[in-house]
């Protein structure tokens, strides 16, 4: 503004014509060293205004990268996320794995021990029908000759002796041909350890009518059962072996309506008592009984 003042100043003068060439020439000098000065003013002014789009581009350029880098952010962020969530599985499905190994591991034991018990049911059962057959193989003589039947009834060995052969009719005295059969037996199954033999007496339905010795069935097929125990004993089997049973005419095994049938139930049955130890469930059905 000073300097503007003087020009003006200047001016005047010289229009009136009273300047001094000393002052013409300051006055100049200022002048040109405005010009000169307002010259740098624009040129800085320029710049600036370059380096204030240069600026602007900078900041827009930053921005533009605080976008991506935020979008970045975001998709580093659900990636992680993600990332999460699968861990998360897979640490379940370990688990999951794990627990299935170890069910599979029981399993497997479980299957083990269930072979094992089967292989062991398997020999036992195959030592009962070698036993059968060793049985079969012993009597095939009284078998052959009609005298004695070996079967399996509810699980049991029986040997079937028709009274007929062994006693005369509501008679509980062994015949001849009845004691041979009876010391036959006996010497065979004397040869058999560990086994405990239970003689039981069958009739027929027909009642008895001479009641002076017996008053029923029952008690002439307990009568016959004790003879025929008292007869394998004489003929060399321990009597802790054996034991004596009647059920009169209350198990026939045929129908009572024909002779035939009445003779089949009119019988001596000597049942292989069986070992329940080596039965399948017995350990468990032990566990039960002492509870």
């Amino acid at each position: 503004m000073k300097r503007l003042l003087i020009i003006a100043c200047v001016l005047s003068v010289t229009a009136t014509g009273c300047v001094k060439k000393s002052l013409f020439e300051d006055t100049t000098q200022q002048l040109n060293a405005t010009k000169a000065e307002l010259a740098d003013s624009q040129k800085q002014t320029i710049e600036l205004a370059e380096a204030l789009e240069n600026e602007k581009a900078h900041v827009a350029k930053l921005e533009k990268e605080l976008e991506e880098l935020k979008a970045t952010l975001a998709a580093t962020e659900k990636l992680l996320a993600d990332e999460k969530t699968k861990t998360a599985e897979m640490q379940q499905e370990l688990t999951n794995t794990i627990a299935d190994k170890a069910k599979l591991a029981a399993s497997a034991e479980d299957l083990q021990k269930a072979v094992k018990e089967l292989a062991a049911r398997k020999a036992k059962a195959e030592a009962r029908v070698k036993e059968f057959k060793t049985l079969l193989a012993k009597f095939k003589k009284l078998i052959d000759s009609g005298k004695l039947e070996v079967k399996i009834k509810d699980g049991r060995m029986v040997l079937v002796l028709p009274t007929d052969i062994l006693f005369a009719s509501g008679s509980a005295e062994l015949s001849d041909e009845g004691k041979a059969a009876i010391k036959e037996v006996a010497e065979v199954l004397a040869t058999i350890r560990d086994k405990e033999f239970q003689v039981e007496g069958h009739t027929d339905n027909v009642p008895i009518l001479n009641k002076k010795k017996f008053k029923n069935n029952w008690e002439l097929a307990a009568q016959r059962a004790m003879v025929v125990v008292a007869t394998m004993i004489d003929s060399g089997m321990k009597g802790k072996s054996l034991s004596a049973a009647s059920y009169g005419q209350f198990r026939p095994v045929a129908t009572n309506e024909t002779p035939e049938g009445k003779a089949k139930n009119r019988r001596i049955d000597i049942v292989v008592v069986p070992d329940l130890s080596t039965l399948p469930g017995f350990e468990e059905l032990e566990d039960a009984v002492k509870k």
